[in-house]
């Protein structure tokens, strides 16, 4: 196991920059705002840590990158950034984003990401892909497949019985397909990968700076370690492309967990077909984060 810790001063730089014209932008943040985002570079925080290396084939270490601290992310001049005209996230089952794009994108989208419980295969000599995304164009699709408890046991329903070749303009395999039961766990690796993926659409690149939403994973269990929360250095990236207050975000997140989640059991995969609109939304893999926002808020509203 491996620690990646960087110095006090290496963190100030990353968040605040050396730049005057950040540095001020910086300091007309709200006290709260700023207060939490210092947590970045002390030492003894509670709240952002390390990043932590397990194997090998952890992201990092196969995929060298150069970290993108808050000045790069600024001045990226390919970067996107909403606008009063296109402000609008479209989330749309996969059965629908394909038929919706033929179409045209929405002239309010800032994006559109697609959503399947159906494995993706770019090509037939491919491994899986988790999900495929053109940040230029502002699209993505994503598969949480793999997610599912039961995606690895001989019992999954959701395997190919006989292989069957269609034309690129058939979608018919989505009809009707498989969905497993929905659990907490699967919701929270979700929520994982689509605000990680709509993360790079907003610009931020891979973090490499402190355990945080955008590291990078190379398997499931590093996912899983991967934190919900976003880094300060991250948070700060996203606030500048997003505008929001963080103590009004985070209470929204609360109340988001909070929201049909007292005494409601988890779907079942019959109860999950396409179709049903009331699904109920099982957050139990949520607690510790909801204890984690909890602890920033105070942080914010000293």
């Amino acid at each position: 196991m491996q620690i990646i810790r960087h110095s006090e001063q290496t963190l100030k730089t990353a968040l605040i920059s050396k730049n005057p014209v950040l540095v001020s932008q910086y300091e007309k943040l709200d006290a709260g705002e700023q207060r939490l985002m210092n947590e970045a570079f002390q030492p003894a925080s509670d709240l952002f840590g390390p990043i932590t290396l397990h194997s090998p084939s952890d992201w990092i270490t196969s995929h060298p990158e150069a970290p993108q601290d808050f000045e790069q992310f600024f001045s990226d001049p390919y970067r996107k950034t909403p606008s009063p005209d296109k402000c609008s996230i479209y989330i749309q089952s996969i059965g629908d984003i394909l038929k919706f794009l033929k179409k045209k994108k929405p002239e309010d989208a800032f994006c559109i990401v697609g959503i399947t419980m159906i494995d993706l295969y770019p090509r037939d000599s491919w491994n899986f892909v988790f999900g495929q995304a053109s940040l230029t164009d502002g699209v993505g699709i994503f598969s949480f497949a793999r997610y599912g408890s039961d995606f690895y046991s001989m019992r999954y329903e959701g395997k190919v019985k006989k292989l069957k070749k269609t034309s690129s303009s058939d979608y018919s395999i989505f009809n009707n397909y498989y969905i497993p039961e929905i659990t907490s766990v699967l919701l929270l690796r979700s929520c994982k990968t689509l605000t990680h993926e709509i993360g790079h659409i907003f610009g931020l690149r891979h973090c490499q700076w402190l355990a945080c939403l955008m590291q990078g994973s190379n398997h499931l269990e590093e996912a899983d370690r991967r934190p919900l929360n976003l880094c300060p250095i991250c948070l700060r990236k996203l606030q500048c492309a997003v505008g929001f207050s963080i103590v009004e975000r985070y209470k929204a997140l609360v109340r988001w967990i909070d929201d049909e989640s007292s005494g409601t059991p988890g779907a079942t995969p019959e109860h999950s077909r396409e179709g049903n609109g009331n699904l109920p939304k099982p957050v139990e893999a949520f607690k510790e984060w909801k204890e984690w926002i909890i602890k920033c808020l105070a942080v914010l509203q000293k």
